[in-house]
């Protein structure tokens, strides 16, 4: 690589964000073994618990009679929400689960929500009927890249690419780069394509194209209350969407990473796939929802902002069909328009990331997009 693409590669990353803000959250805060997880933790620092997790209260009977073509109902109601994990771990850097706390009172109203993550199939119907082009199919604009020559403003997106050895997992850059030719169609670059792969999420989605996709469905991107609601598929404060066990009579609920990661041929594929995965090949949680954790991860509508949840908190109320902030606000990026990421992906792994857990949160710059990134919608 000449120093010219090393330069677009790098300014690319800076300005469009794919990694700072999608891979923020892809950081490690705990290791999964099979155990159960306890739902409260002491506060060292001053003594006091934190909030507990409190009994998810469901909406009843409130169901409408005709269901949407794959979606599901799911009923609303009162839960708690958030996270209280305290291992911090990754690469020495503090503070990288203080997002998803404190656990709050939150309730929702009943909504539709897709089974599965869009596919490309449905996706490519869209594309079909509106002529629709994707932000990693535009080449940039010179204003997002002030300096860069401009042959060197090719269109493309992010694409995890395997280390030949075992790397510094403080270097992202590493295991990432910056593909042109990279978007939904081709999800890794020029010489990939989705043939033969309509039933897998699509990906290399941002969330502007997630947005029209959903508008022209008649659906809408879930609010991070809802899909946490959801998520947790009635169940109170587990650790994941299927429970507080990691592995139910020792198998795989979600697609994630084991093995060495970000190693070529390190996956070692135990839950049955490498890489990215067909949807809806584990069981559906409670709300029969597929793939709430792992596989891709899921756009949300709301801006992320690492102190909103003890904004919530601090109101003292039950926070009704909260929207999010106002504003974004991520601490690494302030001047980048932020929004939130849920369920982690395929990429998940106890050396670097174990965000598949319920309560645990993302983000991404909205401009981003990458293979690990998709989406659902909801009515």
């Amino acid at each position: 690589m000449n120093s010219r693409e090393k330069k677009i590669i790098r300014v690319v990353f800076f300005m469009l964000i794919p990694l700072i803000g999608f891979l923020y959250v892809l950081m490690n805060f705990g290791s999964s073994k099979d155990k159960d997880r306890s739902s409260v933790i002491e506060d060292t620092a001053n003594g006091n618990s934190e909030p507990k997790f409190e009994l998810t209260i469901e909406n009843k009977n409130n169901k409408p009679k005709e269901t949407p073509e794959g979606m599901v109902w799911i009923p609303g109601g009162e839960f708690s929400m958030g996270s209280n994990f305290d291992d911090e771990s990754l690469c020495s850097i503090k503070g990288v689960t203080n997002d998803a706390r404190p656990i709050h009172r939150v309730y929702v109203d009943g909504f539709w929500m897709d089974k599965t993550e869009v596919t490309n199939k449905e996706f490519s119907a869209f594309v079909k009927a509106t002529g629709y082009v994707t932000v990693a199919e535009k080449k940039p604009l010179p204003e997002e890249l002030p300096g860069v020559p401009l042959e060197q403003l090719i269109a493309g997106s992010a694409v995890f690419t395997p280390t030949p050895d075992k790397v510094d997992l403080n270097n992202y850059l590493a295991w990432w780069q910056y593909v042109g030719g990279a978007n939904w169609r081709h999800p890794s670059g020029p010489d990939s394509n989705i043939i033969g792969k309509d039933n897998y999420p699509v990906v290399q989605i941002a969330y502007e194209d997630a947005v029209a996709y959903a508008k022209w469905a008649g659906k809408r991107l879930p609010t991070e209350a809802e899909w946490e609601f959801a998520a947790r598929g009635g169940l109170t404060g587990t650790s994941y969407t299927w429970g507080n066990v990691f592995k139910p009579e020792g198998k795989f609920q979600a697609n994630i990473y084991q093995g060495e990661f970000p190693v070529d041929k390190g996956d070692t594929a135990e839950d049955g796939f490498v890489g990215l995965a067909p949807v809806a090949q584990y069981k559906p949680n409670g709300y029969g929802l597929y793939d709430m954790a792992g596989n891709v991860w899921e756009l949300i509508n709301d801006w992320y902002s690492e102190d909103y949840y003890q904004v919530l908190a601090e109101s003292n109320a039950v926070a009704r069909n909260p929207q999010g902030p106002k504003s974004s606000h991520d601490p690494a990026e302030p001047n980048a328009l932020v929004k939130v990421h849920r369920g982690g992906s395929f990429l998940c792994t106890d050396d670097y990331c174990t965000r598949y857990l319920v309560g645990s949160r993302g983000h991404g710059e909205i401009k981003s997009s990458a293979n690990h990134i998709g989406f659902r919608c909801v009515k």
